[in-house]
């Protein structure tokens, strides 16, 4: 099912995580970059957002923590190109102690389309157990901050309807 049209203007107030030109190994038979790069760059672009939060490299080490992706959803909407650059946007749509679900809009900045929407549940861990862990308060914190600044927006998040946090 195709999502709702959103504008580039609104999809561009949300924070900006990642940014990408894409290089030609990307690149598949029908001459756009093949599907599988889409997850790669929306993996990519993860790991920034979850700096943002102060979950970093350093902070799974530390504390022997983890993250785990529990599912996924990608609308493929419009070809990107070898060559064309893409921007990831982020929008927090829920959030319970263990979970959020959000989204990732990726913007093909060279063609001034929206390429893509990927929709994900995403879970801490406790890597000593590998399994599902609360927030530590001061990430819950910002996901809570953050989430209450995306919940005030005046547009509804495309979600495909079958996942929650």
């Amino acid at each position: 099912m195709k999502p709702p049209a959103i504008s580039l203007e609104k999809i561009t107030a949300l924070p900006l995580v990642y940014r990408v030109t894409i290089p030609p190994e990307y690149e598949d038979e029908n001459g756009h970059m093949n599907i599988r790069w889409y997850l790669a760059v929306f993996d990519d672009a993860g790991y920034p957002f979850a700096a943002s939060l102060g979950i970093t490299p350093e902070y799974h080490r530390q504390h022997r923590t983890g993250g785990f992706d529990l599912e996924h959803h990608i609308h493929y909407l419009r070809e990107v190109m070898i060559g064309d650059t893409v921007a990831v946007y982020i929008r927090l749509v829920g959030q319970t102690p263990k979970r959020i679900h959000y989204l990732m809009f990726m913007v093909n900045e060279t063609r001034g389309t929206l390429a893509s929407i990927f929709e994900c549940i995403n879970s801490f861990a406790d890597m000593t157990v590998r399994r599902t862990a609360p927030y530590p308060p001061e990430i819950a914190a910002r996901l809570e901050a953050l989430l209450a600044q995306h919940q005030a927006l005046d547009w509804e998040p495309p979600v495909c309807g079958v996942m929650r946090a």
